[in-house]
This record gives structure tokens, C-alpha cells and sequence, in this order.
């Protein structure tokens, strides 16, 4: 090995938090600074040095091997050399003897904030130092810019005099894209420059760092044309409709019926796609009968109407067995990124929201409806041999497209005996939460409750105090059954451990009803985890807790969210952490009691439209006529606290349900879904005698 390059790459960052897994053009900054080493002709081997599990994980998918720096060398103080150093210090045969020979020659060290780099320029700085022109090679853009301190002085010119640009002898920007060093020169000198130092110039386009926002928002920007134009190597290609197959406007007649302008090009390019086997699918949340229609003269499966696009497209991807990665999405607005985050190539078309455009991987040059499908199919059939687009038969035609879910319907999600959504009775729950008092036989007695009232699941609350009390509340006094005591020692004894909670489990199935909790931190997430609960619930004060969130998304079981005490932006960002395959979440308004002015159980549709969800109720009013309101809007499932009486200790039991509120409750709820019916206007039998006697004509 003669020519080691070396990419730092740590955690953390202070102007863009987790910097180096921020993705250009659709790739994370590790992983482009990865490929374009690999890519370079005289680079021998590609080291990442890194103290962070993701970025080492993105880095070896990209090709690289990882080297794991310490803490000492990861903060923010520490020098890109310390890094090298330390990653040749851990690749020395004496430690890795699969490695042959001495230290390497050169190294290159390069750095992922520098979005835009030339295999071709690194090659081409290692070539000067392999030659003996250099001992260290810095990138630089050339520039005639005028550099003046802050007190007014000029830095590279005299003020007085003014020449012009084709006068002045050009200066180089130093881009911090990449530094090629003798190995024994940086050992010697522990920094990137010594000896005879040389600049390689890159072009302006390519200097661009990353340090804030505003410069990733600009790397993002520049990607669609700086990036070369690479084959599309997949296996499906999926695409939104408006924007995409149109260019987002429709012309409506006197009669309001819709027309669109398509390109014809796209045609022959879905064609060539078919006849490729590539298979395809048009997302739509539109039901429009232009684009059922458009999508049957192309030959291609369609599925309209839906709430949550990324839905749909996950369960069309495990019915085809199609790899996500091998999956090309095409979008144009901010609903199409659920969808763009699922795939290995998203795709934006040259005028879509900029949100998009940002997340792309790639941006079509043609315009929607202007032959941007042509355009993909043309670079989708680039990564294809040619002897394969010439044998392989046109795939079959199915239309409409097999979804294994009602259009325009949340799928149900299944918990435990019970499938919660539309269509399914609603899955009610007894909330205990703390109302047990610390006491199992209370415990019990609720559980008795809940499945005696015709329940379907009780649900607790599961925290590690020493990490939810915070530290100014801890040795507050309170006053309780058990005699006066701090806060943290009241938490502390009224909280169940796995003894108490094996208890549950076993009475809960003796009982035909399941059981879960509301975890409030992460240790509690992996307690409940080893209970093997078929669910969580995330509590309305939890919802902007994401290191919670991505600990129970990593469960794979199914989420129960409540939105209570949350914006649409907090719930857009919990959502995008859990997403939606398994969710189902709930209506609240965290306050207790609950004033019916601010229930808004409107908001039961909303949520279900906006994300295309199963969405219940969970109630704190006193009453049960709101909870039974949210019944007839739709909700799925309904949640309320329960109380042996209302009149014990605690701070829930006033806000709970009494065992006979709760027996009305699900009378009540079974009763309006008979009486909801199925929509489908009839004439009933007990109408019949009534319709003989009071009709005086008939139709």
C-alpha cells in the first residue's frame, strides 16, 4: 500500500450537529468523501476514523474500512493530523498483520465537509508527490479576490494601487477538500505542511465548505449541478403524479372537468421501462379520474385517494419483495418525503418545493409533464446492459395495483388479540397509569375493572425516577399514606419493578385482556421490552423526547401515540422518527379535568388525513359524553384513566372513570357502533308496516 487516504469523520459538530451523516444530492457527506477516494486511481486503501456508531456504519456501507478514534482524539479541540496520525498508528502491520509492507508513502488526508470533490484532483495531487514535485499538496481555488484585515489594511494588495484582474498573479483559497502528505513528513512534523508545499487548483464550483446551515443549504442547492449524471441502478420506479407525469397545472372546463398536458416522450419511456422489467407504481393523493386514466394508457399499476403515501408504499414494496434501496421514488412536493426517505434513489424534478430538492439524490433536468419520466427512464436503462434491455419481455400489466389495504383507509395495526382501525370495534383501554398507588392487590382490582366493563387492554406507566425527577424536585416533602417523605422517595415507592410487573403480565392473561405501558425514558423502554408488552404508549409530555422515540421505533412493535401538549410540528417530528407502519395515534388535550371548549375533537380527522393513520381518544374529561362524541368522528380507540374511587390518594383518581363510568362507557361505545351502520341507505324491516300504512303514493 502506498497511498493511504484517511477521511475524519466524528460526531460531533458544533455548526451542524451530526454534520458528516447530512446528506447532498441524496448521500451522506462520509459517503461521498468515501466514494470519491475509492473512485480515485492511485488511492490504495480508504481508512474512516471515527468515534460515532452511525457514521461507521454509513462509512463501511460506502466501501471504507473504519478506524475508532478515543475520546480524546473526537473533540471539538482535537486536529484533523491527530486523527491521521492515530489512523496510521492503528493500521501498522506490527497490529494488523493482514497489511503488508511498511507504513504507507502518502497519505491523503480528506475531509467529508467538502461535499464536491475530483477523483481526478486527488489523483492528480498524488501524482506530484509521488513524483518528488512536492512534499504536501493542498487543494485551493484560484481567486483575485482583494483581502483586507479589519482595521482597514490591506492584506494581498497595495489599496493604492488598483490593477486589473488580467495584471494581478492569482492567489489560491485554501478549500480544505484534501491535503496529500509524505507519511514520514507528517509523522516528523505532526502537521499537513512541511517541506516543499504545492497547491493543486480545483475548480470554484467544487470549493465550497460546510460549516453552518446556511452552507449545507447551499452544498444541497449546488448538487443537481455540480454532481455528474449517474446511472439509476434499480429495480422499481415509483412516482407521484401532478408534478411529475403533469407539470402540476390542470385546465378545467365549463363543465369542471379536468384536463392535464402530459409529454408523449414519457410514454416511450415507461414503455422502455416495462419492457426492461423494471416494475413501476403511481402514487397518488389526488382520486382523480385523469390520472386512473393516464395510468392505464401507460400500463402502469396505480393506487389514489391515500392519507399517508409512505404507507402505501411500504406494503407495495414487501408484496412486490422489492429492496427499498433498489427503489427509485420521483416527487415533487413536501407530502412525497415520507416516501423519499424510504427509497435508495429519491428522485426531484427540477421545480419541485426546495425541501425536496434538498433531499433528492438526484434532480431531473426536465420538467414535470416535459419529459422528466423520459429522463429517468433513459438514466434508469443506463445502469442496465444492453443485452438485457434486448431479451427481457415486456413485465405483465395489472392495473389497478394489488394494495393489501382499503384506499383512502388507515391499515389496521395489530395489538396483541385485537386489530385497532376503521371498520374494527374500538379498542378501549383502562388506563391505570399510577393509580395503583404502588399497591399489586390495586392492581388487580383495576384489571378486574377494565375486563369486567368489556375492556380490551389496561395500560401503566413505567419510569426510572432517578432519570425523570428532576433534580430540584427530589427533596421536596410530600405528605402520603405512608407518612411524610421526599419526592424522589415517594416516586421510588410507588413504582413497579419486574416481580410486580410479572404479576400483571400473568393476571393480565388470566383476565383475556393485554397490557402496556407509557415508558418515560430509555432504561424503561428496555424493562418493558424484557416483559415482552405487545405495545407502547407514548404519553402526550413524551412526544418531543426523540431519543425515546427512536428507542421504541427500534422495538418494531406497535406505537400508540398521544398528541396532547404538542404542535403540528412536534407531532410531524415524532412522526417522521416512528413512522407509520405501526402507529396508532390518539387525540388528547392535556388538561385536567378536561373543559369540553378545549377538546376539538376535530382534530380526530385531521390527524387521520394528515398522516394517514389509525387515531383514537384518550379522554380526561369528567363524563363520558366527549369520549362518546370521538366515537362517532372515528376514533378507533379510547383510552381513560380508572379509579377504584375517585375519592382516593393521587393525582390522576379525580380526572379517572369509577367502575360503573366505565361499564357505560363501553355499553355506550358498543351501542353507537351498531347504530353507526354501514352507509349504504335501505328500507328496514320495522319500516315496512309504517311505509304500508303513511305512503300515499309510490315512486
Amino acid at each position: 500500500m502506498r497511498v493511504l487516504a484517511v477521511v475524519p469523520a466524528r460526531g460531533g459538530s458544533v455548526g451542524v450537529p451530526l454534520k458528516n451523516l447530512e446528506k447532498v444530492g441524496g448521500v451522506p457527506l462520509v459517503a461521498r468523501a468515501v466514494d470519491v477516494c475509492l473512485r480515485a486511481e492511485l488511492v490504495d486503501e480508504v481508512v474512516v476514523s471515527t468515534d460515532h456508531d452511525r457514521i461507521a456504519e454509513v462509512a463501511e456501507a460506502a466501501g471504507a474500512r473504519v478506524v475508532r478514534r478515543p475520546a480524546e482524539l473526537s473533540g471539538s479541540t482535537a486536529s484533523s493530523e491527530s486523527a491521521v496520525l492515530h489512523a496510521l498508528s492503528e493500521i501498522h502491520p506490527e497490529i494488523h498483520p493482514e497489511i503488508s509492507g511498511e507504513q504507507p508513502e502518502i497519505v491523503v488526508l480528506v475531509q467529508c465537509t467538502s461535499a464536491f470533490l475530483d477523483p481526478r484532483d486527488l489523483d492528480a495531487a498524488v501524482a506530484k508527490v509521488l513524483d518528488g514535485e512536492a512534499d504536501s499538496v493542498f487543494s485551493g481555488t484560484e481567486t483575485y479576490e482583494f483581502v483586507w484585515t479589519g482595521a482597514g489594511h490591506g492584506v494581498n494588495h497595495d489599496p493604492a494601487v488598483r490593477p486589473r484582474r488580467q495584471d494581478r498573479e492569482p492567489h489560491f483559497r485554501e478549500t480544505g477538500a484534501f491535503y496529500v502528505m509524505r507519511t514520514e513528513g507528517l509523522r516528523e512534523r505532526g502537521h499537513r505542511f512541511f517541506g516543499r508545499v504545492a497547491v493543486q487548483p480545483v475548480p470554484a464550483r467544487h470549493a465550497v465548505e460546510i460549516d453552518t446551515p446556511e452552507d449545507l443549504e447551499i452544498a444541497r442547492a449546488l448538487a443537481p449541478f455540480v454532481d455528474e449524471p449517474l446511472p439509476i441502478d434499480v429495480d422499481a420506479v415509483v412516482t407521484d403524479f401532478d408534478g411529475v407525469h403533469t407539470d402540476d397545472r390542470a385546465f378545467v372546463d365549463s363543465d369542471g372537468r379536468e384536463m392535464v398536458a402530459v409529454s408523449r416522450s414519457d410514454g416511450m419511456g415507461i414503455a422502455l421501462l416495462r419492457r426492461a422489467g423494471v416494475k413501476l407504481l403511481v402514487l397518488s393523493t389526488e382520486r382523480n379520474p385523469v390520472v386512473a386514466a393516464r395510468a392505464a394508457k401507460l400500463g402502469v399499476p396505480v393506487v389514489q385517494g391515500l392519507g399517508a403515501k409512505d404507507v402505501a408504499l411500504r406494503e407495495w414494496l414487501a408484496a412486490e419483495g422489492l429492496a427499498p434501496e433498489r427503489v427509485a421514488y420521483v416527487g415533487n412536493d413536501v407530502n412525497d418525503l415520507s416516501c423519499m426517505a424510504i427509497v435508495g434513489w429519491p428522485v426531484a424534478v427540477p421545480d419541485a418545493h426546495p425541501r425536496v430538492r434538498a433531499a433528492a439524490r438526484v434532480v431531473l433536468s426536465a420538467p414535470g409533464g416535459a419529459g422528466a419520466v423520459r429522463e429517468l427512464s433513459d438514466r434508469v436503462l443506463a445502469a442496465r446492459p444492453a443485452a438485457a434491455l434486448e431479451t427481457v419481455p415486456a413485465a405483465p400489466v395489472t392495473v389497478p395495483v394489488t394494495v393489501p389495504r382499503h384506499l383512502g383507509q388507515p391499515r389496521p395495526v395489530r395489538i396483541g388479540r385485537s386489530l385497532v382501525g376503521p371498520g374494527r370495534p374500538v379498542y378501549v383501554i383502562g388506563e391505570i397509569g399510577i393509580n395503583h398507588n404502588g399497591d399489586v392487590d390495586i392492581a388487580r382490582k383495576l384489571i378486574d375493572v377494565a375486563a369486567d366493563a368489556g375492556c380490551q387492554a389496561v395500560k401503566f406507566q413505567k419510569r426510572t425516577p432517578e432519570i425523570c425527577v428532576p433534580l430540584e424536585q427530589r427533596d421536596q416533602i410530600r405528605q402520603t399514606p405512608w407518612g411524610e417523605m421526599t419526592y424522589m422517595e415517594y416516586k421510588i415507592r410507588t413504582e413497579f419493578g419486574a416481580d410486580e410487573y410479572a404479576h400483571i403480565a400473568k393476571y393480565c392473561e388470566e383476565r383475556g385482556v393485554d397490557w402496556f405501558a407509557s415508558p418515560w425514558d430509555v432504561p424503561s423502554v428496555e424493562f418493558l421490552e424484557d416483559m415482552d408488552v405487545v405495545a407502547h404508549k407514548v404519553a402526550s409530555a413524551s412526544v418531543t423526547d426523540h431519543e425515546l422515540l427512536r428507542a421504541l421505533a427500534a422495538t418494531r412493535k406497535p406505537i400508540i401515540l398521544s398528541t396532547g401538549m404538542s404542535t403540528i410540528e412536534e407531532i410531524d417530528a415524532a412522526v417522521e422518527i416512528l413512522g407509520t407502519e405501526r402507529l396508532v395515534m390518539m387525540h388528547a388535550t392535556s388538561t385536567y379535568p378536561l373543559p369540553p371548549e378545549e377538546a376539538n375533537l376535530r382534530m380526530i380527522t385531521t390527524l387521520q388525513q394528515r398522516y394517514g393513520v389509525p387515531v383514537g381518544y384518550s379522554g380526561h374529561e369528567r363524563g363520558l359524553q366527549i369520549s362518546l362524541a370521538a366515537v362517532t368522528l372515528g376514533a378507533v380507540t379510547v383510552e381513560r384513566h380508572i379509579t377504584l374511587d375517585r375519592a382516593m390518594w393521587g393525582s390522576d383518581h379525580a380526572a379517572s372513570l369509577e367502575p360503573t363510568g366505565l361499564e357505560h362507557l363501553v355499553r355506550d361505545i358498543r351501542i353507537i357502533e351498531t347504530a353507526l351502520g354501514d352507509g349504504v341507505k335501505r328500507v328496514y324491516p320495522g319500516e315496512e308496516a309504517p311505509r304500508a300504512r303513511l305512503r300515499r303514493a309510490t315512486a
